[in-house]
């Protein structure tokens, strides 16, 4: 194999991690042409309706699947956490990165913490996950719908006055935007979404010649932590637009997983966790979502989608 084609969303970001993984690439196989090519998808596209009305799976993935099947791309770069739950059956998560820093966090040009955030305060987040948690913690601010890239949520917090806006820490630090963060938001406050931290290559499984290229950038325990995670998700059956967080980490030999399923208004939070062995992923994410369901997160789940029909 003399080049791989490298699919990537068109935004500063995806274009970054495309880049990211091209370096990485680049250190095992120096000789190797690698094309880099750009692809828009529906949630590029669409950017003037909040992501919950459009559609909850495959928004900034499908197209690039699309390609992916039609053999005119080898690997797909994609966020871990837009990844729908289920994948093409002809498709697989080839190689993973090692995860940054999961956290959300806080930005403010007012330089807000989430402490002294007045009552009524104006929080700008597209995110259904993020605006649920953050209802059950201060129920006295207000959400505002925001959509765009990392630069554009920033510069409309400026332009609509808004006393913060919530993002994932990874994209604002790969960009160099952290001028306006002020504060990483703890883990009891706001659970960060499946994958949220990591790049993911997507391939095809029968592409032998791209697995095995993928195989030598693939991080072992990153990828112990996304199959947990999704397996996680795939048992809640949810998409990327319902109030679902979840973080596995590595503590003492072991895979720690914490799982929260939460209503749309905050008013009901379940959350489980549970240790288990790096051999085990995908059981053990599957058992602390079904230990939330024992509680009744598949009705509020249930909920969330009738409201949505």
């Amino acid at each position: 194999m003399t080049r791989i084609r490298l699919g990537t969303r068109g935004s500063k970001l995806a274009r970054w991690q495309t880049e990211h993984v091209a370096d990485r690439i680049k250190t095992f196989f120096p000789r190797l042409d690698i094309e880099i090519v750009v692809i828009k998808t529906t949630g590029d596209i669409i950017l003037d309706v909040a992501l919950s009305r459009i559609g909850d799976k495959g928004l900034f993935t499908k197209e690039l699947e699309t390609a992916l099947l039609n053999n005119e791309i080898d690997a797909a770069i994609h966020s871990a956490k837009d990844l729908p739950s289920e994948l093409p059956e002809t498709l697989m998560i080839g190689a993973v990165l090692p995860r940054e820093n999961p956290h959300d966090v806080l930005l403010s040009h007012k330089k807000h913490s989430l402490a002294d955030l007045p009552p009524g305060a104006l929080i700008g987040t597209s995110s259904l996950r993020r605006i649920a948690q953050m209802k059950a913690y201060r129920p006295d601010l207000v959400m505002v719908d925001i959509r765009g890239n990392v630069e554009t949520r920033i510069r409309k917090m400026q332009e609509q006055n808004l006393d913060a806006i919530i993002l994932a820490y990874a994209g604002v630090q790969r960009l160099g935007l952290t001028e306006h963060l002020t504060e990483y938001l703890p883990f009891d406050v706001m659970l960060p979404a499946v994958g949220q931290g990591i790049i993911a290559v997507e391939s095809r499984r029968e592409d032998s010649d791209t697995t095995d290229i993928l195989q030598q950038i693939n991080d072992p325990l990153t990828s112990v932590i996304i199959q947990a995670e999704r397996s996680f998700l795939r048992r809640l059956e949810g998409g990327c637009q319902v109030p679902i967080a979840c973080l596995a980490e590595e503590q003492e030999g072991q895979v720690y997983l914490n799982g929260l399923v939460a209503s749309l208004d905050g008013s009901t939070v379940f959350k489980e966790s549970m240790y288990f062995d790096h051999n085990d992923p995908d059981n053990g994410g599957r058992k602390v979502a079904e230990l939330l369901l024992e509680q009744g997160a598949g009705q509020v789940l249930q909920q969330i989608k009738n409201s949505g029909d």
